[in-house]
């Protein structure tokens, strides 16, 4: 395995903080849905279809950004537009009258956040082949440092002295700020030969999606995801309600478990690169619904900070091990491809939110039973799906001057 380039690094370093960025505002969603809930007299449906609306919001953005990615020689344009995207759609929100209106432009904006992931990430395994499920759990830091610290830890701090409107107004500001700074490093993130774009083979892509293993693979990503968002979606509301905690103190205990979760996935996804990613994802469901099951039937906070913590670690943990696993599994149109692994995780993935909002109305800790159930459920497919870690040939390089002028 080849050590990484200060072109690498560089690369790694500037998208993990633009995915920071961007993932800071959507990452706000998960307090803020329960605040404007709150605000309007609503309960935990609403805030699961809040969830769950901007879940399909961004499935309508990942394919199209990842069919542009893998047809555009500049990224990095790409990349840049989405922060702009992002402010403005939730600048919008908060300007919005009544609950419709308002998840609507909600959805908007997080289709701007969905837009960067399939064109960065469609970048790193293009550049880094053997290195993808490392180079992806990097960049995902990036985004649970935004998405799962900066975004809960800020929102609960300003919910405690402004409204949801004024706090997200407040929490636009990275991405005006980024959008600014980005510029250079966009004009340097591009493909140097654009004679070696080529046409997408979307009927090849369907093929192979749509057979049996394609599909099993799918529900796996599907029931996965399902049952990690339904744990986030409740979980705040669980720690307030339940426990009397405040949104800070909740937005605390929130974040610590996402940060845990999210510095585990470059150790996921380098050992995976090496081990393989069958053994590594069945072991990370299976405990995951161990313990997803602890929370649920526990009584108390600690059963509930002994159940969720491991469970919601580990299930962030495995991210970029699936996503690897989907692109080796389709072994072309990187990007295109994880433009549909994108929106089956977080765009059908996402009614895990409505779903555990719909059974929290009769008890709040049975949407954790419920999350215990799909995980397993997850693994019980996944025993019987052939996963490969073979590395890729090196690809074609979309770096462009992106070091430092001193760098030869």
């Amino acid at each position: 395995m080849a050590p990484l380039t200060r072109q690498h690094r560089f690369l790694l370093g500037a998208l993990s903080l633009g995915h920071m960025t961007n993932d800071w505002v959507a990452g706000t969603l998960w307090l803020l849905a329960p605040a404007i809930a709150a605000s309007m007299g609503l309960g935990p449906t609403e805030v699961g279809l809040i969830l769950t609306v901007n879940g399909i919001g961004a499935g309508l953005a990942y394919i199209p950004a990842g069919i542009l990615s893998d047809r555009s020689t500049r990224p990095g344009l790409l990349m840049l537009l989405s922060f702009w995207w992002v402010a403005i759609g939730y600048l919008c929100a908060t300007l919005a009258p009544g609950f419709w209106a308002v998840t609507l432009l909600l959805a908007f904006g997080v289709m701007g956040d969905a837009f960067w992931h399939p064109v960065a990430t469609g970048v790193l395994v293009k550049e880094l082949p053997e290195r993808r499920a490392q180079a992806l759990g990097i960049h995902a830091i990036g985004g649970s440092i935004g998405a799962e610290v900066l975004g809960p830890l800020s929102t609960g701090f300003l919910l405690g002295w402004f409204d949801w409107q004024t706090t997200l107004q407040i929490l636009v500001l990275p991405a005006v700020l980024m959008g600014i700074l980005f510029i250079p490093v966009a004009s340097r993130i591009s493909r140097d030969n654009p004679g070696r774009v080529n046409p997408i083979d979307f009927r090849g892509l369907a093929r192979q999606w749509f057979r049996p293993a394609g599909l099993a693979l799918m529900a796996v990503m599907i029931l996965y995801n399902m049952a990690l968002v339904g744990q986030l979606a409740m979980a705040p509301l669980f720690f307030q309600s339940e426990h009397g905690l405040s949104p800070f103190y909740a937005g605390l205990i929130f974040a610590a478990i996402l940060m845990l979760g999210s510095l585990f996935q470059p150790v996921f996804g380098k050992y995976s690169d090496t081990r393989g990613r069958k053994p590594l994802i069945l072991l990370t469901l299976f405990a995951a619904s161990f313990f997803a099951l602890v929370a649920g039937v526990g009584d108390g906070l600690f059963w509930a900070l002994a159940g969720l913590t491991p469970a919601v670690v580990m299930l962030t943990a495995v991210r970029p091990v699936v996503l690897a696993a989907a692109v080796e599994y389709s072994g072309k149109s990187e990007a295109t491809t994880l433009g549909v692994v994108f929106t089956v995780l977080d765009g059908v993935g996402m009614f895990g939110a409505l779903l555990a909002g719909l059974i929290a109305e009769f008890e709040l800790a049975f949407a954790f039973v419920a999350a215990a159930a799909l995980a397993f459920s997850s693994g019980c497919i996944c025993v019987f799906l052939k996963l490969s870690a073979t590395p890729a040939p090196a690809g074609h390089s979309v770096i462009s001057q992106v070091a430092s002028p001193a760098d030869p």
